[in-house]
C-alpha cells in the first residue's frame, strides 16, 4: 500500500497567509503556559504578577463571573463543586468514561446528551463542557500575551489576516499553536481545536507535546541523534522515539496513556490517607469500616496530597495534615520511599509503553543518545529514578520540563507565521486507520506510526450483483476483526447503477492532516459519484481501550491472522458458491451429466468445510470446485465469445481489441 505526502508541516495555506505574530500554548492538565519568539529566542510570557505558570483551574461564581488561574485555585477549597481543575482529562470524553465516573473527584456532573461531559457549576444553575472550561484558560493566556505583545516594539506589525477571522480575534495575535498529548485521539484533538476557536484564537496547528519538546531541545542545544521523550504531566503521559538529524525531527514511534499523570499520584496518595482516616471512596474497598467522603473532603485530600508530593521532591519526608468533617485533624508522616511504593503501579504502566515504543522504533534503550524529560510530574525524584531504571541512563532535563513544551510550540508558531526556520517536523499517527470489508475484516489503509501529514488510497469493488450503494465503516486499531477495534464513523455512497458483482470500482482515500485529524472520501470511478466525511468520532476512547488495542494486537497477532484468513476464505467460498449456482441456473444446457455431478459434489463439500475452522482446508475446497466446474466455465466463455464476434470480420474484431 503506497502512502503519499500531502504537505510538509508548516507548508499550508495558513503559513502563506499568516505573516504576523503567533504564539505557542502548552494547555496543560495542572498548569498552562504561553510563549512567543523574541529576538530569535523562544520566551515564556509571564503574567502581571511575574509568574509564568497559570494554574489550569476555572471557578464559576453564582453571579456569573469567571475566575481563572491562581485565584480560582484558592477558591477550590471553599467551592469545590464550582471550581474545575484538571479539565484536560475530560476533553473529548463522554459521560460514561472512567474519568467522568471516578468517585475521587469533587465535581458535580450535569445531565448530558451522551456525547460529552458536562459540569454543574454556579450552584448547579449552569452547565459547562470541558471545551468551554478549556476556552476560559486559553482566553486568559491570550489576554496575557496581548498585553506583552502590544508593548513589545520588536517584531513585525500585526497583519490583516487576524482581523475578522472567527469574528473576534484580536489583531495583536495572528494565530496560535496549541500542544496536545501525542496519544490524544481525534475526538480529543477536535475538542482542543474547538476550545481554541471559542477563545478567539486562530489555531494554526495542534502539535504533539513530545515533538514540541524535541523541537525546543534541537534548536537550543543543537542536538542530533535518537532520543526518547518521556512526557509525564498532570493528566497525560506520552513516550516518543525521535530521530533528530540536520533540522529534521522524525517521530519513529509513539505511545502513552491519555489518562495517566500526576493527578493519579495525588489520587492514589489521597485514597490511602482517607482509608486510614476511616473514609473510603468506594473504589477498592476500605480497610476500615468508614464512611464515604463528601466532595469537600475529597477536594481537601487531593489538594494536600498534591502539596505533599511536591514537598517530597525536595525532602525525604513531610507531614500530611487533613481536617476531617468531625473536627479532628488527621496527621501522619509520608516519606519519599512510601510515595515511590504507592505510585509504582502507575509508573510501571509508563514503563510498558516505553518498552513498546522502543520495540516499534526497532531500537534498544542502550542505542539511544538520551532521554528527555517533559512535564511537571518529572520533577519528582521518584519519577526520575524510575526513568533511569527503565532506560538504564540518567535522563536529560537541561530545559525546565514545565517550560519546554511551550517553548517548542512557540518555535513552531513562528515558523507557521512566516518566520525563518530550517526545522522540519515529521510526526506520526498513533493507531492504524482502515475500513470494514466483507466478513467483518479490517483493511488497514493508513498504518500506525505513519508520518503525518499523509494519505493513502485503495480500490474496492462490490460483493453482490446489483449493489447500488456502499456502507463505508471507518475504524481505528490494530486488530484484524472489526469488533476488536474502535468504530470512528460511517458514511454512505449511494446512487450507483446496478452492476454485476466486481464491476464497480470504489476508490477510498484517507487523508490525515498535520493535526492528526482524519478525512475520508469515496469515489465510484465508473460513474463519478462521490462522498466524503471529516471523521469526528464519538467521544470516549479511554486509556484502557488504547492500552488494550496495542497489547491485544501483539498478544493475538498469530490468532488474528488465522481469524482473518478464515473470514476471507469463508467469504470467497460463499461468493463462488453463489456464482456457480447462478451460472448453473442460467445455462443448464451447457452442463453434461459428468460435469454436473462433479460440480454438485464439490459444492456440497465446500459448503460443509466452510463451516469449519481450517482456512487452508476451505481454500483447497474452493480450488477443487474451480477444477470440477472448469469444463462448464469454458463452455460458457466460448459461447459468450462466439456471440460477441458473430457476423463480424476478423479485422473488425482486431481493430476493437487494439482500441
Amino acid at each position: 500500500m503506497s502512502l503519499f505526502q500531502i504537505a510538509e508541516p508548516g507548508q499550508s495555506t495558513v503559513k502563506e497567509a499568516c505573516k504576523g505574530r503567533a504564539v505557542g500554548i502548552d494547555l496543560g492538565t495542572t498548569n498552562s503556559l504561553i510563549a512567543y519568539v523574541k529576538d530569535g529566542e523562544p520566551t515564556i510570557i509571564p503574567g502581571p504578577d511575574g509568574r509564568e505558570l497559570i494554574p489550569s483551574v476555572v471557578h464559576y461564581s453564582d453571579d456569573g463571573s469567571v475566575t481563572v488561574g491562581a485565584e480560582a485555585k484558592n477558591l477550590a477549597s471553599r467551592y469545590p463543586r464550582d471550581t474545575i481543575a484538571s479539565v484536560k482529562r475530560f476533553v473529548g470524553r463522554g459521560p460514561e468514561d472512567g474519568e467522568a465516573t471516578r468517585t475521587m473527584t469533587p465535581y458535580q456532573f450535569a445531565e448530558s446528551d451522551g456525547r460529552v461531559v458536562k459540569f454543574a457549576v454556579a450552584g448547579g444553575r449552569r452547565a459547562v463542557t470541558p471545551i468551554e472550561v478549556s476556552a476560559e484558560i486559553l482566553r486568559t493566556l491570550k489576554v496575557r500575551a496581548e498585553t506583552v505583545l502590544r508593548d513589545d516594539s520588536a517584531g513585525p506589525e500585526p497583519s490583516e489576516f487576524a482581523n475578522g477571522v472567527d469574528g473576534g480575534i484580536d489583531s495583536t495575535i495572528d494565530g496560535a499553536v496549541i500542544t496536545v498529548p501525542a496519544y490524544f485521539d481525534d475526538a480529543q484533538r477536535q475538542a482542543t481545536r474547538d476550545a481554541g476557536r471559542l477563545a478567539g484564537l486562530q489555531v494554526l496547528r495542534l502539535l504533539a507535546e513530545p515533538t514540541a519538546a524535541a523541537l525546543a531541545y534541537g534548536l537550543d542545544k543543537g542536538t542530533k541523534g535518537t532520543y526518547a521523550v518521556y512526557d509525564l504531566g498532570g493528566g497525560t503521559f506520552d513516550i516518543s522515539i525521535l530521530d533528530l538529524v540536520e533540522g529534521v525531527f522524525r517521530v519513529k514511534a509513539t505511545g502513552g496513556d491519555s489518562a495517566l499523570g500526576g493527578d493519579d499520584f495525588d489520587r492514589t496518595l489521597a485514597e490511602r490517607i482517607l482509608d486510614e482516616a476511616g473514609y473510603s471512596d468506594g473504589m477498592a474497598g476500605p480497610k476500615h469500616a468508614g464512611t464515604r467522603p463528601d466532595r469537600a473532603l475529597v477536594s481537601r485530600a487531593l489538594r494536600e496530597a498534591r502539596a505533599v508530593k511536591e514537598r517530597l521532591s525536595d525532602s525525604e519526608s513531610t507531614e500530611y495534615a487533613l481536617e476531617l468533617p468531625d473536627g479532628r485533624r488527621f496527621v501522619r508522616i509520608v516519606t519519599r520511599a512510601e510515595l515511590a511504593e504507592a505510585i509504582r503501579p502507575l509508573l510501571d504502566k509508563t514503563g510498558r509503553a516505553c518498552r513498546r515504543a522502543l520495540k516499534d522504533a526497532e531500537i534498544r534503550a542502550a542505542e539511544l543518545d538520551g532521554v528527555i524529560l517533559v512535564g511537571g510530574s518529572t520533577r519528582s525524584p521518584c519519577v526520575r529514578d524510575y526513568v533511569a531504571e527503565v532506560f538504564d541512563r540518567e535522563p536529560l532535563c537541561d530545559i525546565d520540563p514545565e517550560h519546554v513544551v511551550a517553548l517548542g510550540a512557540a518555535v513552531q508558531a513562528e515558523l507557521l507565521a512566516g518566520g525563518s526556520s530550517e526545522v522540519t517536523l515529521l510526526d506520526v499517527i498513533p493507531l492504524s486507520l482502515g475500513i470494514e470489508t466483507m466478513g467483518g475484516v479490517v483493511e488497514k489503509i493508513v498504518h500506525r506510526n505513519s508520518t503525518i501529514p499523509c494519505g493513502a488510497m485503495q480500490e474496492f469493488t462490490t460483493y453482490a450483483d446489483n449493489q447500488t450503494g456502499f456502507d463505508i465503516h471507518v475504524v481505528q486499531g490494530e486488530r484484524e476483526a472489526v469488533d476488536d477495534n474502535r468504530s470512528l464513523a460511517r458514511f454512505y455512497l449511494k446512487g450507483i447503477p446496478p452492476m454485476v458483482a466486481g464491476m464497480a470500482r470504489v476508490e477510498i482515500t484517507f487523508l490525515v492532516d498535520a493535526d492528526g485529524i482524519l478525512r475520508v472520501s469515496a469515489l465510484e470511478k465508473l460513474t463519478g459519484i462521490e462522498n466524503s466525511i471529516e471523521v469526528k468520532p464519538s467521544y470516549g476512547l479511554t486509556d484502557e481501550e488504547i492500552e488494550r488495542m496495542l497489547m491485544d494486537s501483539f498478544e493475538h497477532a498469530d490468532d488474528d491472522l488465522v481469524e482473518r484468513n478464515l473470514r476471507v476464505e469463508r467469504i470467497e467460498a460463499e461468493r463462488i458458491l453463489n456464482a456457480t449456482r447462478a451460472a448453473m441456473k442460467s445455462d443448464p444446457e451447457l452442463l453434461d451429466d459428468v460435469t454436473r455431478a462433479a460440480t454438485e459434489k464439490a459444492m456440497a463439500e465446500l459448503e460443509t468445510l466452510a463451516a469449519g475452522e481450517d482456512y487452508l482446508v476451505i481454500r483447497k475446497a474452493i480450488e477443487a470446485l474451480d477444477l470440477a466446474s472448469k469444463p462448464f466455465a469454458q463452455r460458457r466463455m466460448n459461447r459468450a465469445v462466439g456471440a460477441a464476434v458473430k457476423g463480424r470480420s476478423v479485422g473488425e474484431v482486431e481493430r476493437e481489441i487494439s482500441h
